[in-house]
């Protein structure tokens, strides 16, 4: 499970550095980038139909564009932000799965899974049936057991538990 939580936060801590990157690359100028993409499907479909002229104006026009959107220079001068922003998504994602694994699973849950299993069998179940038909283990299947007779939400005949 290690390798799978490091796997995905450095994918994540990757991802947010490279968005981080593209979004100082630009300024935030998302209106820019979307006027450079459009002029860029215009010089895509002037060279199926236009003259070198055309195409020589409209490749100078682009690239004055491009040239004025982008800002290469910011972008590198902020990089250690961009990387910073990837090691804290990428630190906020392990702590999250880490978090997760560390508690102990809710009690909650476990008496739903219970109460789902004696409604499937009409009231009535058993140990070995919990085991069977759920993911506790014999130790949390007694637990949980032992938690919903002291609440009287169980009553117990010989292996068989009833629900109260």
């Amino acid at each position: 499970m290690n390798v799978l939580k490091a796997a995905l936060s450095a994918i994540a801590g990757c991802a947010a550095a490279l968005i981080a990157y593209s979004i100082l690359f630009v300024r935030g100028d998302l209106g820019g980038v979307m006027t450079y993409l459009r002029a860029r499907g215009a010089l895509r479909r002037l060279k199926e139909g236009g003259t070198p002229d055309q195409i020589t104006a409209a490749q100078a026009q682009l690239h004055a564009l491009g040239q004025q959107v982008g800002d290469p220079a910011f972008a590198a001068a902020t990089l250690p932000l961009a990387l910073l922003t990837g090691v804290l998504i990428g630190a906020l994602v392990w702590w999250v799965f880490t978090r997760r694994q560390t508690r102990a699973p809710r009690p909650d849950i476990q008496e739903r899974m219970v109460y789902r299993l004696a409604h499937r069998r009409g009231g009535r179940f058993t140990l070995d049936d919990l085991r069977a038909a759920s993911p506790l283990n014999d130790e949390q299947a007694r637990a949980v057991t032992a938690r919903l007779l002291d609440l009287g939400r169980l009553t117990r005949d010989g292996d068989t538990f009833r629900l109260s």
